[in-house]
């Protein structure tokens, strides 16, 4: 399943489901909803719950690195196409799309 994000305001976000899945669940959303909104009024609590969730999730990969550099195993975690990818990078795009949407006072929509 694919869930792609509108806004008057900036350019669609497409996204496989399980990832907007979670995405939603962090905003407080219905995740198996099939559509749903984020009213202008609702963008910044919206806003600073995933800015919060992406930082979080900065860290917990920076101290992840940090450890698998003291670790001694043999095998170095994946990187390039191989590397897992965070949601601090799935998350970043739908974060700027909620700040531009703000900016421009127009609400989030999403549909599967």
């Amino acid at each position: 399943m694919v869930v792609t994000f509108k806004s008057r305001a900036a350019a669609d976000v497409i996204m496989l489901g399980d990832h907007a899945r979670a995405l939603l669940r962090i905003l407080g959303k219905d995740p198996d909803a099939r559509q749903g909104i984020l009213t202008v009024e609702q963008l910044p609590d919206a806003i600073a719950t995933l800015q919060a969730a992406i930082e979080a999730d900065r860290e917990r990969d920076r101290q992840r690195q940090d450890e698998s550099e003291d670790d001694d195993g043999d095998d170095p975690p994946p990187t390039g196409i191989g590397a897992a990818v965070s949601l601090h990078q799935r998350g970043w795009p739908l974060l700027e799309m909620m700040r531009q949407s703000l900016d421009d006072k127009k609400p989030v929509t999403w549909e599967s």
